[in-house]
């Protein structure tokens, strides 16, 4: 982002590892952004259903995105005081006795290699009791505790040697301060939390055949870890001894820096993966649509959501199988490339010529029939063109989102307009699409990108004691676009979600079948 005028006083560093890099940004002390800078890492998949990341590329990237945005900021490093990060969820690091990691390669958020485990699981635990417990309303197997099963029975002599169990943004406090702690936001998605207690349930860790010493210490995500060590300082061009706070997961993060920190506020993160959240005093719990809930940064509030698990990786998918001319031309240029995509959309009519594109490349939800539901396009004719398709994909996200607002719709109110961030806010032709689709007004404010940095931003600002509370966020939003719904869009669209549903359940059943070839 371009810089802004920095003067002389308290900053804070903050990081958002997310699923497909490390973005580092640089506040002042009364919240505004003056640079950031990203620096990806790759996910890999070495077998059906694995998505495996290096928790050593989520350091090298940390490193690297912050003496980029040394670089460019020109901030003199005895000016930053604090440190926050937001972490992508679900997170199953395994550190040794000696506080050695145990495995190059683990397993991310969206990994389902654990999917038998948390079957055989629920063939003695009761499952709805589980999910009441913890509002894991992702596709269990996804959640921590299962994949620590996975480790045991497919990898026992590392589980043997294991001495915790930490997630995402944990190994970079480790990493900073050589303390191993988590975050109540963070441990909720670990399989064995109690919503309603903030704290580990024995009675899952019994269940499970767990010692509780094997998950992290929990203390508050606006608590100070530690001091950076000199070690960890030398390699950022920090100084030592900058306050390292705790953070907390993505999900929790984002909702704090997208104003969603009082009762009922809701937004919609337009990322890798890409959800409608509601955050609140109670968890919204529903067995049938399975809302996953966190618990927050902000204590005695809840974050749920329900979720496209490919939202902007799937947008990601057709730009890197599809639009490699697009990515040539944006290499010259120096254009994002998504630009290029977003404009040859605009060619193509509401509705993309009766194209559909369901967009669960990576999977189904607990909402769909079925975990083994894929994306897939429907309707395509020889009339279609790449410009057709292009669109399609874009309305076939937002559809997914727009199932996910009608099940919450049925659990709580979210009011007639939603504020957008992500990556997926910046395309104007993108944010109609969203408001006409959801049939309400659509947000946009400078904070867009920004909102889980801030959140990691604000917890740090609160545990460094340079502000006494968050409300400070609210003015920092200073909206640049409000979008309002064409109604003969609108129409259209709900004709159209008819279809995009029955299509999904379609391909649920599909899915199926094709998982028993």
């Amino acid at each position: 982002m371009p810089e802004k005028e920095a003067v002389m006083g308290k900053k804070i560093i903050a990081w958002d590892l997310g699923t497909g890099g490390n973005k580092a940004s640089l506040y002042d002390e009364e919240g505004n952004c003056l640079a950031s800078d990203f620096t990806s890492y790759n996910t890999y998949y070495p077998a059906h259903g694995w998505h495996e990341q290096r928790p050593e590329d989520w350091w090298n990237a940390v490193v690297q995105s912050t003496a980029k945005l040394l670089k460019r900021s020109g901030v003199d490093p005895e000016e930053i005081i604090a440190c926050g990060i937001s972490g992508h969820s679900l997170g199953t690091v395994p550190i040794g006795e000696d506080g050695e990691l145990l495995r190059e390669y683990t397993p991310i958020w969206s990994d389902g290699r654990a999917i038998k485990e948390a079957d055989e699981f629920f063939k003695t635990y009761d499952e709805k009791k589980w999910y009441q417990m913890t509002g894991n309303g992702f596709t269990a197997g996804f959640y921590t505790a299962f994949k620590m099963m996975w480790y045991r029975n497919h990898e026992p002599e590392m589980f043997k040697k294991t001495k915790k169990i930490i997630g995402t943004k944990d190994y970079i406090n480790y990493k900073l301060t050589g303390r191993i702690c988590t975050d109540p936001s963070y441990a909720s998605g670990c399989g064995v939390w109690n919503l309603l207690k903030w704290d580990y349930s024995d009675e899952l860790m019994d269940a499970m055949g767990f010692d509780r010493d094997l998950f992290p210490e929990v203390i508050k995500s606006t608590e100070v870890v530690g001091l950076m060590s000199e070690e960890a300082a030398r390699c950022l061009g920090l100084k030592a001894g900058v306050k390292v706070v705790c953070g907390g997961v993505d999900n929790s993060c984002m909702a704090l820096g997208a104003k969603a920190f009082k009762e009922g506020r809701a937004y919609n993160s337009l990322g890798s993966s890409s959800w409608i959240a509601v955050s609140s005093t109670e968890p919204l719990l529903d067995v049938n649509t399975r809302p996953y809930v966190f618990t927050h940064v902000v204590p005695g509030f809840y974050a749920s959501a329900l979720c496209v698990t490919a939202g902007g990786t799937a947008f990601r998918w057709f730009r890197d199988q599809l639009a490699h001319e697009f990515t040539a031309a944006a290499k010259e240029t120096g254009e994002d490339e998504y630009d290029y995509m977003t404009r040859e959309a605009s060619k193509s009519p509401v509705g993309a010529n009766r194209l559909i594109f369901n967009p669960s490349l990576g999977g189904g939800m607990p909402m769909n029939k079925s975990y083994n539901l894929r994306g897939s396009y429907i309707g395509l004719d020889l009339i279609h063109t790449r410009a057709d398709v292009i669109r399609a994909t874009m309305e076939g996200i937002t559809m997914g989102l727009r199932s996910c607002l009608d099940e919450i719709r049925k659990l709580t109110s979210v009011g007639d307009e939603m504020l957008l961030v992500g990556g997926g806010s910046k395309s104007s032709l993108w944010r109609q699409i969203y408001a006409d689709i959801y049939g309400m007004n659509v947000v946009k404010t400078n904070i867009d990108q920004q909102a889980a940095a801030l959140g990691a931003a604000a917890c740090a600002a609160v545990g460094a004691g340079i502000w006494k509370d968050f409300e400070r966020i609210d003015a920092l939003h200073q909206v640049e676009e409000y979008v309002k719904p064409i109604p003969e869009n609108m129409e259209f669209y709900n004709k159209e979600m008819d279809l995009y549903n029955q299509f999904t359940d379609m391909l649920c059943d599909m899915g199926d079948q094709l998982a028993k070839l």
